[in-house]
């Protein structure tokens, strides 16, 4: 079953940067999109920014003209890159993608990363 790694993360200060790894492995036909999720305390998870295969984005209102989001089709790996940080990013942050493995479309998800962000 295909699984996803995630690696970055960790504490910034406001106004600080701070860029988040995704990669998926496995036994691969394709991925479609990938994205990124976070999850704050006592709140819904909600999506921050996704990209197609072809490279389309789509990105929270919250977070448009601060996070970029990246992918290297070859070796399936995203990456968030996180820039003029805000306490309210402070979250545990997921990656997602939809993988094609053998015959099966997957929804993998990672493990989350948890993002602090303090003044």
């Amino acid at each position: 079953q295909p699984q996803v790694v995630e690696s970055g993360g960790g504490s910034a200060q406001v106004g600080g940067s701070l860029s988040l790894s995704c990669t998926a492995s496995g036994r691969i036909v394709s991925v479609y999109d990938m994205g990124w999720y976070r999850q704050a305390p006592g709140k819904q998870r909600e999506l921050v920014a996704s990209i197609a295969n072809r490279g389309s984005t789509n990105y929270a209102d919250s977070v448009k003209g601060r996070f970029t989001i990246s992918r290297n089709n070859d070796n399936y790996t995203v990456v968030l890159q996180m820039d003029s940080l805000k306490p309210e990013d402070t979250a545990v942050y997921y990656c997602k993608a939809e993988i094609v493995s053998g015959l099966r479309d997957f929804e993998v998800w990672g493990q989350g990363t948890l993002v602090t962000v303090s003044s």
